[in-house]
């Protein structure tokens, strides 16, 4: 395995998958390659499997097999780039969702906030808009929407008065800037605060709930019936995306009813429980802990 990012509950989302010698799968959050080369492990000499990633620096883990195709795209526009490769349905999907470990790990991306660096967290780094954008010219009840709604942050309000104060003296251009407004305001668990924060803004950023909503749209007007959507989830916010549209097919939950009331199921559940890594799992990996795999068969 590469070290770029260790795969999460990897036996498990290849048993999800339940894999066709011959089938075509998409793993859209390629990453270090380690759930693909396990789907490429799976497959036949027929199979097929596409991969995307939008982050530049998962070029280098591309594997060697004539069967992977790398799209360099958001899983946004999943249909889209499937059609250009003449692919109108596929077997089974795979979605890792949240940040990898290489991305936290480069101090210069700036999703951390361990080291020092500019304030950037962009996963793809051709897009205009960086944290410090977001910091530095959103209004307070826009910074206290997202502090609220994707950091789940407490005291959101009064931190995005503090941040609107603190950018009039200077613009907020490192993560040591942002921690400086933050210490202040730090209430209970320190690192949990950061966490909130920092994740906050990396999903405003990249329009991480936006693209969420666009890609299971399309997955399931592209998976054959009997297909599977295998997803890993990491934080509240994300696993509540998941349900709904597992349960309901939109990100909202809402029940939807045909014109005789019957009510729209778009997957079925071949093991209704979520599941979770291991303790040992969680003990090699710690990073995995917060991981919940969810499962769905379209109908």
């Amino acid at each position: 395995m590469t070290p770029y990012h260790q795969p999460v509950m990897a036996a498990e989302c290849i048993e999800a998958l339940a894999i066709q010698p011959a089938g075509v799968y998409v793993d859209v959050t390629f990453g270090g390659g380690g759930h693909s080369r396990l789907i490429l492990e799976a497959l036949g000499a027929e199979g097929r499997l596409f991969g995307f990633d939008q982050d530049p620096d998962a070029v280098q883990n591309v594997p060697a097999d004539p069967r992977f195709v790398l799209v360099q795209q958001n899983f946004r526009f999943l249909k889209r780039f499937l059609k250009l490769h003449g692919i109108k349905e596929v077997d089974g999907i795979l979605a890792d969702l949240g940040v990898s470990s290489h991305q936290l790990d480069e101090a210069e991306r700036g999703f951390s906030y361990r080291f020092e660096a500019a304030l950037d967290m962009r996963m793809n780094q051709a897009d205009e808009c960086s944290a410090a954008t977001v910091l530095n010219f959103a209004s307070a009840d826009t910074l206290q929407r997202i502090f609220s709604m994707y950091g789940e942050v407490r005291n959101s309000k009064t931190l995005a008065e503090h941040i609107v104060s603190a950018r009039q003296t200077r613009p907020l251009q490192t993560i040591g800037d942002l921690l400086g407004v933050l210490e202040p305001l730090i209430r209970g668990n320190r690192l949990r605060y950061l966490s909130q924060v920092f994740q906050a803004l990396r999903i405003e950023v990249n329009d991480e709930m936006g693209a969420l909503a666009d890609m299971f749209s399309q997955a399931y007007e592209i998976l054959k019936p009997g297909g599977r959507l295998v997803v890993l989830s990491y934080h509240s916010i994300e696993d509540r995306v998941v349900k709904n549209f597992l349960k309901t097919g939109n990100a909202d939950g809402e029940v939807q009813k045909d014109f005789y009331g019957n009510i729209f199921r778009p997957y079925s559940f071949p093991d209704s429980k979520m599941s979770q890594p291991s303790e040992e799992e969680i003990r090699r990996n710690p990073r995995s802990r917060s991981a919940k795999l969810r499962v769905g068969e379209k109908r």
